[in-house]
């Protein structure tokens, strides 16, 4: 114990804390995730911020300082993202057999997920900024900055709803598809990677190389529609 107080009183004064509390914290939410037979709701990504914030909290750690070295992991989610291209190389023949179904299938999701968005947070009464913020909550994290900065809304608070909707993506998607009788794994990773981007899309790469491919194209395939549809629905459906 006492080693270990030395190497927390190092690590706290070191940009390496933000970096090993999120390698260590992530080991553990997989191992728990492998006991739980990687059951939705012992997501990793979940479990490992649940107990990041409580570390921090105990130790009274500024997010400032943890961010120090976190960034260095935050800096991966790039390359993560474009190592979905590995699965989706593996299948190009069965993407290629669906191609006809591929994009009316996006379109449709981008669609309802931008415009389910916006209606359903009017109706509710939420501010401006808050309906513009949550357009893009479909997308991955940077595209979903970019376009919630470009129709007024705030990059940081659409991060937040990006996160949340992966969350839950990851949680439900695969029970409730299944519940409907969706059984296809190619189906299963276009709705995952539409609805949910990069954190349902890993979720499925678990138990399907097809649905990772799928799902990692239709990321991509949804960013790019997303940007394009959701300024000027933006522009119609919340104009107060």
């Amino acid at each position: 114990m006492h080693h270990l107080f030395h190497l927390w009183v190092y690590l706290e004064t070191s940009p390496l804390l933000g970096l090993t509390a999120t390698l260590a914290v992530y080991t553990v939410a997989v191992g728990l995730a492998r006991r739980l037979r990687f059951h939705p709701l012992a997501n990793p990504v979940l479990v490992a911020i649940a107990l990041l914030a409580l570390l921090l909290a105990a130790g009274r750690v500024p997010y400032s300082v943890y961010f120090q070295g976190a960034q260095y992991v935050h800096f991966l989610l790039g390359p993560a993202t474009v190592a979905l291209a590995v699965p989706m190389y593996a299948n190009l023949r069965r993407i290629h057999a669906a191609a006809r179904a591929i994009l009316p299938a996006i379109l449709a999701g981008s669609l309802a997920s931008a415009m389910s968005a916006i209606l359903i947070a009017r109706l509710l009464g939420a501010p401006r900024l808050v309906v513009l913020s949550l357009a893009p909550k479909s997308v991955t994290t940077p595209i979903a900055m970019g376009i919630a900065e470009q129709i007024g809304g705030q990059p940081s608070l659409a991060a937040v709803f990006v996160l949340l909707t992966g969350l839950l993506a990851s949680i439900l998607a695969l029970p409730l598809l299944r519940r409907v009788g969706v059984r296809d794994w190619r189906a299963l990773g276009l709705a995952a990677g539409t609805a949910g981007h990069g954190l349902a899309t890993a979720q499925l790469l678990l138990q399907s190389e097809t649905a990772g491919a799928f799902g990692g194209l239709a990321i991509g395939l949804n960013g790019v529609i997303t940007a394009l549809i959701v300024p000027p629905l933006a522009a119609w459906l919340s104009p107060f």
